[in-house]
């Protein structure tokens, strides 16, 4: 199961893309509301949520997932219950965390992402993974680094997802996944 995150002010695309494109890799997805069932993201979309924080169970092969949007990541960070199911799933090795935009830069403050590993996050903001002695790799759409998975912005949302598929489901179903949907990177 991937668990996506949403905080009011999340980015829309930075979320619904990734799970489009899990869901058409036949991965179970649920889109989780942190602060309760509907979400408005930065875009003024408003998501009705499919668990909300209290509901999350992890388990082995499950999946954290953070999108960005400066309002959603602060509501990320401030939530106790939040980043301790993100801490959960970055502390198990058959776990994964990914986040993309702003929300690797939160890893990166929180200490989740290990010192001396690579990541991506939305250019500007790459000074939060060097403080945390993450090497920056800005010019990737996105990064995995173990069982860590980071993207760039909003424009690598199908990247991103497709990345995500690769890791949760093979390269044969994120390949099937990306012509179907006729993606070219």
């Amino acid at each position: 199961m991937v668990y996506i995150l949403l905080g009011t002010g999340f980015e829309t695309a930075e979320a619904l893309a990734p799970a489009d494109v899990l869901r058409r890799g036949n991965v179970p997805v649920s889109l989780v509301g942190v602060s309760g069932p509907t979400v408005a993201s930065a875009q003024a979309v408003t998501v009705t949520a499919d668990l909300t924080l209290d509901q999350v169970q992890l388990a082995p092969g499950d999946m954290v997932m953070l999108p960005g949007g400066l309002g959603g990541v602060d509501v990320l960070e401030h939530s106790e219950s939040a980043m301790a199911l993100v801490r959960q799933a970055a502390a198990h090795p058959q776990m994964w965390v990914s986040a993309i935009c702003a929300a690797p830069t939160l890893l990166a403050r929180a200490g989740v992402l290990p010192a001396g590993s690579k990541g991506v996050c939305y250019p500007g903001m790459e000074d939060d993974l060097v403080n945390a002695g993450i090497t920056p790799c800005m010019e990737q759409p996105f990064v995995v680094d173990g069982h860590f998975i980071t993207g760039r912005a909003a424009g690598s949302s199908f990247d991103f997802g497709l990345a995500l598929l690769t890791a949760l489901a093979g390269a044969d179903v994120a390949e099937q996944v990306r012509g179907a949907i006729h993606y070219q990177a």
